[in-house]
């Protein structure tokens, strides 16, 4: 079904991130991704069409550089100039983000960080200010189709300082990858994809479902997400300390030498004083034979002893 072609699916509705009062800095982040020229691909209308969504997984193809699939026995075929008109992106620029010079990776280290100390790529998200929390979120779930790519993000969010990206080359790839066979890509982009079925005047589409509300971020989601995190925080915050305290607890209560000693001392003492009472002696059969031998040997009888003499009742 197409859901799980949306498990990690984010559209962004400018319009309403944009207007956000409570967080500046959010609202600079929103602004520099727009100026990214990503805004079109990001901000897709809401809707998915099931059916022709998993018919275009089932078929659809690299040829000729170009991605053909089959939705309802129409072939159709997009080409990459097609796909970056569709969503107004940039065809000019960078097209591999290693190139990205190091002094401004290190300067988005520094933007990333909650502290003084530098973000390393493997960094958990608590250790990233919110708004770059969710940029993290935005761009590897949406654009490197790659749960927790920090690296990307990074070269992402310093790519402002270059003169241009060539999104429409890098999607492109990334679409290209999802289709070939010979690879285990996971399949996303299932809103960009609609819109480039519905795009086609060739293609007759089915019933249209919404896009999930949660998963379009506006000012309301976005205040929740923020929210969210700042009570996360402040529960990691209060269970550190506790932990500290445990582990030294622990520490000190590993004192063998003392306790070992005084286990052994009481342990010999109690064996001690029931030594005495579990003794019990046993017949053993050599004696029980004995025993028997003797009570059937034969009887000596007194010199002095009158026998018994028989009286003749009838005399």
């Amino acid at each position: 079904m197409a859901s799980t072609f949306i498990t990690n699916a984010l559209q962004v509705n400018f319009d309403s991130v944009l207007g956000i009062s409570d967080y500046d800095e959010m609202v600079h982040m929103f602004k520099a991704l727009e100026s990214t020229g990503l805004c079109g691909f990001l901000r897709c209308p809401s809707v998915l069409y099931e059916q022709e969504l998993e018919q275009f997984f089932d078929t659809a193809l690299v040829k000729d550089g170009d991605i053909t699939y089959v939705v309802f026995g129409k072939y159709v075929a997009i080409p990459e100039d097609r796909f970056a008109g569709i969503f107004n992106l940039p065809t000019e620029g960078l097209t591999d983000m290693s190139e990205v010079p190091n002094n401004l990776v290190l300067q988005a280290r520094t933007l990333f960080s909650n502290s003084s100390v530098l973000v390393q790529f493997s960094c958990k998200k608590r250790l990233m200010k919110y708004e770059f929390r969710l940029l993290n979120d935005i761009l590897a779930k949406s654009i490197t189709v790659k749960a927790g790519s920090f690296d990307a993000v990074t070269h992402v969010l310093v790519q402002k300082e270059i003169d241009e990206v060539n999104w429409s080359k890098i999607l492109f790839e990334v679409l290209k990858e999802m289709v070939d066979r010979t690879t285990k890509r996971a399949k996303w982009f299932a809103d960009q994809i609609c819109v480039l079925l519905k795009s086609d005047p060739a293609v007759t589409l089915g019933e249209a479902k919404t896009f999930p509300p949660l998963k379009i971020l506006s000012a309301k989601t976005v205040n929740t997400y923020v929210s969210t995190n700042k009570t996360i925080d402040a529960r990691g915050e209060t269970d550190e300390p506790e932990v500290g305290k445990v582990a030294i607890v622990k520490k000190k209560s590993v004192s063998k030498k003392r306790s070992v000693s005084t286990a052994i001392k009481d342990t010999a003492e109690v064996q001690m004083e029931t030594a005495a009472p579990a003794v019990k002696k046993k017949r053993t059969t050599t004696e029980k034979a004995a025993y028997k031998k003797r009570d059937l040997g034969p009887v000596s009888v007194a010199p002095e002893a009158v026998p018994i003499q028989m009286i003749d009742l009838f005399l």
